[in-house]
């Protein structure tokens, strides 16, 4: 048990390094409070393929790492409660 603590441990400490660095490395959006209320324009080409541009797949990676981040942790309070 105490071999697999250190594993998740590990995994832990290394996704949550990736994930500080991803989102350090995503722009800020300018848009606030203004470009929620008013919204975008969807018709451009652009907002049409935003997931493949840099910004899209960091913003995937960091949900995809956020999820894995919460999992992660709730593992880790299961395993150091036993």
């Amino acid at each position: 048990m105490n071999i697999l603590k250190n594993i998740v441990t590990v995994v832990y400490v290394i996704n949550c390094l990736v994930l500080i660095v991803i989102c350090l490395m995503q722009s800020k959006d300018d848009e606030g409070a203004s470009g929620a209320i008013v919204g975008g324009s969807s018709s451009s080409f652009y907002e049409k393929n935003k997931g493949r541009t840099k910004e899209g797949k960091l913003k995937r990676w960091t949900i995809i790492l956020g999820i894995v981040f919460v999992i992660l942790t709730i593992v880790l309070g299961l395993l150091y409660m036993l």
